[in-house]
């Protein structure tokens, strides 16, 4: 399992570069860009067939005293789905680079509260796929129990959109 930054488990983590690290070292994104310095700088793993991360989350993102907020959890799962898709399709494409992609539509269901005391388990993968949109389906794991799942629709974009190119 890999963790956000300096949090890693596993010392090993340390030397692999996350997709987000390795294809957009300067994204300023709050849930997933490295260069965010304020940001909650989710590393996502591809891992065969799902892309899998594990973040630890911090007292200041808390809904209350020891549960994450919900619009924290809705963050993290729609950038780790975004960065599944984006991975999807460059694979699919035979690209070097993963196209920008961007969030069409999520839904986010909150099944129960996440706690923050440990690190938070994120797996993802995509269930649906053309040449230039995914649709991923995406969970969050506390305690060996899914706190909430996402479904969303990302798109690659065109030259034209204010997200081209920005990765």
């Amino acid at each position: 399992m890999q963790t956000a930054g300096p949090r890693c488990r596993r010392s090993s983590v340390m030397t692999e570069k996350s997709i987000q690290e390795t294809y957009a070292p300067n994204l300023a994104c709050f849930g997933c860009g490295p260069a965010n310095e304020k940001g909650l700088h989710i590393r996502s793993f591809p891992r065969g067939e799902e892309v899998v991360a594990d973040w630890q989350p911090e007292s200041y993102q808390e809904a209350f005293p020891g549960m994450l907020s919900g619009g924290i959890t809705g963050t993290v799962l729609d950038c780790h789905c975004n960065w599944t898709a984006a991975y999807h399709l460059m694979k699919r494409l035979g690209l070097d680079h993963p196209p920008c992609t961007v969030t069409a539509d999520y839904t986010i269901k909150l099944l129960r509260p996440t706690p923050t005391d440990k690190a938070i388990h994120l797996v993802a993968r995509v269930v649906e796929a053309t040449d230039d949109r995914a649709i991923v389906a995406g969970e969050l794991i506390a305690h060996d129990k899914v706190t909430a799942t996402c479904r969303g629709t990302f798109v690659a974009v065109k030259p034209g959109h204010p997200a081209y190119h920005r990765w």
